[in-house]
């Protein structure tokens, strides 16, 4: 029996919301660090094509829009990245062949374990791709595309070559137990993709954090996680840890308004590892009328230790940045912000060192996913 080739495509734009007819998907890596997020660093550093749409919109962080009015030199505009229409080798043989693909390699803005990705073909209804693949290669340091192309560079294949649809989220749980620092997608044969969000756990390195001494243990990038929050209604409490200021209100971490008396929202956070805490950044940016009125922030040794203060119950001024010096250094693994009542906090960054028994563990983590 023979598979409709077709059988993914979406519907024609029949006019009105262009997202009306989309196919989202709930996939559970999302709730992860976006490893090739721009405000981490990532990049779109190559492609071997991109005719009709630059491959930088991969990364683009908002949703992809579409004008149907919208038409250039080279034809139809889209937010994504498309290749044009490949050919076969002659007018015996039209079609491309077998092995036939187009490709972009991503720098990873923090390298990491990846545990899931989603390809999003938003609004490219029957100029999708038919499959798509992914491979990852460990590659240090700053390299330029032609030192990732050479032939010595080892790409270990993540995802083979598997169908995706039209207009919709397609989403890929990966399994590969590695720390990497580059991607390379593929679509086969040729095609268009809005979005790509590569999910995962930054794995930063030890012997880098050792050499600057005092860091923020909270970052992202230096392998700080949000583990739990009362709220996510607005904006994801993840936000607090990136690196960079707030750029706009939901640039940060914004709960909905809280209207049971005596409680107040809260953010959990794991560390990079055991660290001596020795002062806090707390940032309002853009949230003028709806910061946290009052904040405290919470330590903990251990996944299991008792929650001992770092900073009492402290005011704070909307849109403003925020320095408090800790009166005596504490080891911690978690910190947890509370807010009271409610409101937002933009950025939160949590100044200290590492311990030698935090920095151990490190090591430990970095040579199993690297060997």
């Amino acid at each position: 029996m023979t598979t409709d080739p077709h059988a993914n495509d979406a519907a024609p734009y029949p006019g009105g919301d262009p997202y009306a007819d989309y196919r989202s998907g709930d996939f559970p890596f999302t709730t992860l660090v976006d490893l090739a997020d721009r405000r981490l660093g990532a990049g779109v550093i190559a492609a071997n094509d991109e005719f009709f749409a630059e491959r930088e919109n991969l990364l683009v962080r908002e949703p992809a829009v579409f004008d149907p009015e919208r038409f250039g030199h080279k034809g139809k505009i889209m937010d994504g990245w498309e290749t044009r229409r490949r050919r076969g080798t002659g007018p015996g043989s039209p079609f491309p062949s077998a092995d036939d693909h187009d490709w972009a390699i991503v720098r990873l803005g923090a390298p990491g374990v990846i545990r899931g990705v989603v390809v999003d073909t938003a609004h490219f209804r029957g100029n999708y791709p038919q499959k798509v693949s992914l491979q990852a290669t460990v590659a240090e340091g700053t390299p330029g595309p032609g030192d990732l192309l050479a032939d010595d560079v080892k790409w270990e294949e993540l995802l083979p070559p598997t169908p995706v649809r039209g207009h919709a989220a397609n989403g890929f749980e990966i399994t590969s137990e590695r720390r990497w620092t580059h991607i390379r997608l593929c679509q086969h044969p040729d095609g268009g993709i809005a979005r790509l969000r590569v999910h995962g756990e930054v794995v930063p390195d030890p012997a880098w954090l050792e050499l600057l001494g005092t860091v923020d243990l909270a970052s992202v990038l230096n392998g700080g996680v949000c583990e739990d929050a009362s709220d996510r209604f607005y904006s994801s409490p993840t936000q607090i840890i990136l690196p960079g200021t707030s750029r706009k209100m939901d640039d940060g971490w914004e709960n909905r308004r809280r209207r049971v008396r005596d409680t107040n929202d809260w953010v959990r956070f794991r560390l990079a590892a055991q660290g001596v805490v020795r002062a806090v950044e707390i940032d309002t940016a853009y949230l003028k009328g709806n910061a946290a009125g009052w904040i405290a922030l919470s330590g903990r040794d251990g996944e299991t230790g008792d929650w001992f203060e770092l900073l009492p119950r402290t005011r704070l001024q909307p849109d403003t940045p925020h320095r408090f010096p800790l009166a005596t250094p504490a080891v911690a693994t978690h910190v947890r912000l509370d807010a009271f009542p409610d409101g937002g906090v933009a950025r939160m960054r949590v100044h200290g060192e590492l311990t030698a028994r935090g920095l151990g563990e490190l090591r430990s983590l970095y040579a199993g996913l690297t060997a």
